[in-house]
Order: structure tokens, then C-alpha cells, then sequence
């Protein structure tokens, strides 16, 4: 039996956020916004909360830096009793951090500060521990300078051989990421980015045509959410389409990762494609209900309840 039933390696972030701000003041004037908070985030972070917090064993596989950042990253994750072992602390390097200025519409202009999740790999050492779970989360290529590309496509090669349902996401595609991108999808399972970020990826426009472009490329099963209008899961000729629910909007930050911790959740009770996406559309809607990417989800009796409420 695994020790884990999820390891998640990439993208660990500090984002500090507030809200709501509709402009930046000039000079060196004040303004007053309702809330700013601290949370840990990234397609990594924000992921391995969530799934802790749907009752799921974790480690978390990344970098933090030697500052006060690291601090709160590490014993954040920690209070929720996720294995850090496996998160090295870089000395002379900051903290991966995000500023996120949240608009009253939810938008989320952000400026980034790549820090030690540019500076961390998995080594020979610590490969035996990070495989020795059910499911492999690989999130935030493109952003993971040092293992981006062949290194991950060789680390969810071997999570494969080893036995491990491997998950992918990132966080914003840019013109670059595709060349990271292409040598992984012949090794992931479950590919799990935005429509934004697939058509951005592929060059392609629609749903279809992205499912298909993919497909090609050696994905087994497809998962693209599409914001507003919900989400799709694609496996060979079948598409699985849950709608979006209809919920009070605060912050999108993080709900994609959270999307993702819940259709995992669902992959490792066993439940069909349909119900797994249910389950990371309830987890996005109860992140996207508070500021950050933490907010809304309590524990999976909460999560299952708001499930209920949402499909009847």
C-alpha cells in the first residue's frame, strides 16, 4: 500500500491578496479595501490544501525560500497535517509570492515574483518517497524552471511505471510554455488546465478541437474547465459536460486548483468521470465564495453537503 494518496510536486506561492480594489492610488496616497489575507496558493500549494482538506493523505513535493515567507508556506501546510518532508527550504532565496489586487468582480490582476520554485528539483534521492502514492499532481509547468520539460516529463514517466495516476496543471500559459508542455502529455492521465490556457497551449480554438489536439498527443482523458460555463471530461468518444453552478462570486483565485483537488478526491474514491467533476466544480464554487485560495472549503462532509444542495 502507497504512503500517500497524493503527492503534489511543483508551484508553491505565498499569495497575499486584498479586495476589493478597483484602482491603485496615485503617489503615496491611501485607500481603504474590506479584507487582505495571507494564503498558500500556486497549482501545487493551492492543490495540496484543498485535498487535505478533503480528507486525502499528502505530501507536498516543492521549494520555499529562507525568508519569512517560507515561514507561514511551511506551518500553513503543516497545520493541516500535509507531509512536507519533501519541501526544501533554498538558502539567498525568496519565497515564490504573488501580490493579487481582487476586483469586486472577482478578477484578479497579480504580480509575481518567481523565487525558489525556480530553483527546486526532484533528486535520485527523494524519487522512492515522491512516487510512493496512488495519484501524482504535477502543477505549474512553465513556472518550474529547472525541471520544466524533459526532467518532468522523465518524473511523470517513472510515476507511471511506478504504479501512479498522474494529474497535471499549470498556472497561465505564455508563448513559451508549450515547448515544456508537449514532452509531458504522453505521461499524464488526467490533463486539467483552463480552455484559456488549452486554447493558448495548442493554438486551437473550441473545446472539441483542443480535446482533439490533445487526444493526439498521447492524453488519456481530458478535463478542461470552462469558467462560467462549467467544465468538460473527454476519454476517447465520450464527453462528460457539468454546468457551473449558480453562486455568489468574491474571488476566482485559486479555483482551478481547487477544481482539481476535488476531481482527484473523486478519482481515489472511485467514483465515475461525471461525479468526479461535480465534486472539483463543488470545491471551485466554495473557493470562489471567499478571497483566496483556501476559502470556502471546510472538510469533505462540508464539501459533500454543498455538493447535494448545488446538483438537486
Amino acid at each position: 500500500m502507497s504512503q500517500f494518496d497524493v503527492s503534489v510536486v511543483g508551484l508553491y506561492i505565498l499569495d497575499i491578496l486584498g479586495r476589493p480594489v478597483t484602482s491603485i492610488p496615485e503617489g503615496e496616497i491611501v485607500d481603504f479595501i474590506d479584507e487582505i489575507r495571507l494564503t498558500v496558493a500556486g497549482t501545487a500549494g493551492g492543490t495540496v490544501i484543498d485535498l487535505a482538506k478533503l480528507g486525502l493523505n499528502c505530501q507536498a513535493v516543492g521549494a520555499v525560500g529562507s525568508d519569512e515567507k517560507a515561514d507561514f508556506v511551511m506551518n500553513r501546510m503543516q497545520q493541516f497535517g500535509i507531509d512536507c518532508r519533501n519541501m526544501a527550504r533554498l538558502d539567498g532565496v525568496e519565497t515564490s509570492a504573488t501580490i493579487l489586487n481582487v476586483r469586486p468582480n472577482g478578477e484578479r490582476p497579480a504580480l509575481h515574483c518567481r523565487g525558489a520554485s525556480d530553483h527546486f528539483e526532484v533528486t535520485d534521492d527523494m524519487l522512492a518517497d515522491v512516487l510512493d502514492c496512488r495519484f501524482f499532481h504535477l502543477g505549474g509547468t512553465g513556472l518550474l524552471a529547472k525541471i520544466d520539460g524533459e526532467p518532468s516529463a522523465e518524473l511523470l514517466k517513472a510515476a507511471q511505471e511506478a504504479g501512479c495516476v498522474t494529474t497535471w496543471d499549470l498556472v497561465g500559459a505564455g508563448p513559451d510554455t508549450w515547448q515544456f508542455v508537449e514532452p509531458l502529455l504522453p505521461h499524464i492521465d488526467y490533463f486539467i488546465p483552463s480552455i484559456e490556457e488549452a486554447e493558448i497551449l495548442s493554438g486551437v480554438k473550441g473545446v472539441e478541437a483542443n480535446i482533439q489536439f490533445f487526444q493526439a498527443r498521447g492524453v488519456k482523458c481530458s478535463v478542461l474547465t470552462l469558467g462560467a460555463d462549467g467544465s468538460m471530461v473527454a476519454v476517447g468518444d465520450e464527453r462528460i459536460h457539468v454546468s457551473a453552478y449558480d453562486i455568489d462570486v468574491v474571488d476566482t483565485t485559486g479555483c482551478g486548483d481547487a477544481y482539481t483537488a476535488g476531481f482527484i478526491a473523486g478519482l481515489a474514491d472511485d467514483r465515475p468521470l461525471e461525479e468526479c467533476a461535480h465534486l472539483g466544480t463543488t470545491s471551485a464554487s466554495l473557493v470562489a465564495s471567499g478571497l483566496g485560495s483556501d476559502a470556502g472549503i471546510v472538510d469533505r462532509e462540508q464539501v459533500e453537503a454543498a455538493m447535494g444542495r448545488w446538483r438537486a
